[in-house]
């Protein structure tokens, strides 16, 4: 049998250095900044910043200026391209490389999930909806805000659209559950981030850095559409996220 040798795939090669398979692990748990990339690998800036431009350039790594401070932008790592092109990648030496799962396995206790953002109108709201449907029995969900003002009625909409009911959610502020013990904490809002504070424990505090579809102006259409495309952003990174369990 005559083997034919083709070039390994790109992906392989991409993440083959050591540098980008370190980017993509550190945004694999939560987004950065470039400076906090550069600490995190004990890298130089300019290194750091090289290589990101690669990976951004192939659709693995996304870029989103911040809404606390427009300076600074954090990257987001795009887990389905990123899944995509590394199936590919198996698919290419063998097909029963295509996909490999392994089953879900319940943990000893749920997972007690804090997510925060600003107002807790929209992100936090919908993350918190989201993952109690989808994380079903492994989680115990909550979330809050350090501004409270109430739950928009587009966030309700937006979830409804999903099958999920957040009607009888309530905006909460984050000092009530000062105190209390997490096992991670979610930030879906660049402010908010900035002035998290310690729980017991320490626990896990990851980054998702979401723009705020309540800032978005038009149309009616135009509005509810960017809470569309948070509760799917939610959606996807909180799938990925609960597979990690």
């Amino acid at each position: 049998m005559t083997i034919i040798f083709t070039e390994p795939p790109h992906v392989l090669k991409l993440l083959a250095h050591t540098v980008r398979w370190q980017i993509v692990t550190a945004l694999a748990q939560s987004d950065y900044r470039v400076q906090e990339l550069e600490a995190r690998l004990a890298r130089p800036q300019n290194l750091v910043s090289y290589h990101l431009r690669l990976l951004r350039e192939d659709g693995l790594v996304g870029e989103r200026r911040s809404s606390a401070d427009g300076r600074d932008a954090y990257y987001t790592l795009h887990l389905d391209s990123l899944r995509t092109a590394y199936q590919a990648g198996g698919t290419a030496l063998h097909p029963a490389l295509a996909c490999v799962t392994r089953p879900e396995t319940a943990p000893e206790r749920p997972y007690r999930i804090l997510f925060l953002c600003t107002h807790n109108s929209a992100r936090s709201q919908l993350a918190e909806g989201i993952m109690r449907v989808m994380g079903g029995e492994r989680v115990e969900v909550f979330s809050a805000g350090n501004q409270v003002t109430a739950v928009h009625p587009f966030a309700i909409r937006a979830a409804a659209e999903r099958g999920i009911d957040i009607s009888q959610q309530h905006a909460k502020a984050m000092d009530d559950f000062v105190g209390q013990p997490f096992d991670a904490i979610i930030t879906v809002c660049d402010r908010v981030r900035e002035v998290c504070p310690v729980f017991p424990g320490d626990p896990p505090q990851i980054h998702w850095s979401l723009p705020d579809p309540t800032a978005v102006t038009g149309t009616e259409a135009e509005q509810y559409q960017a809470f569309l495309n948070t509760a799917q952003e939610l959606a996807t990174r909180i799938d990925y996220w609960l597979k990690r369990l």
